[in-house]
């Protein structure tokens, strides 16, 4: 079955991600298309009602845009948009 192709609401800029992010996506066995697509198609993850009306004003308006994913367990990966969207960046929330 052939799926469709994604179609960003947003481009990304230069994808790169932070070597604790990428360990962790390596020990839970997740590939990072997984979460950049969620994120390119608006799905923002776990993120509160605050910070989702947040995200949809930041892309109408052209601000940053973030999402969050729950990993394994408790761990969680972020996804980063910048505002120039000049990159998006996969990070741990404590390497912000």
């Amino acid at each position: 079955m052939n799926s469709l192709p994604i179609i960003p609401l947003f481009p990304s800029g230069q994808i790169v991600a932070t070597p604790g992010a990428l360990r962790l996506l390596e020990q839970a066995k997740r590939c990072p298309v997984e979460f950049l697509s969620r994120h390119f198609r608006g799905d923002w993850g776990d993120l509160c009602p605050d910070d989702r009306t947040e995200n949809e004003l930041s892309l109408k308006h052209g601000f940053r845009l973030m999402s969050s994913y729950a990993i394994a367990g408790s761990k969680k990966i972020w996804v980063i948009t910048e505002a120039d969207r000049s990159a998006t960046t996969l990070l741990l929330p404590e390497e912000y």
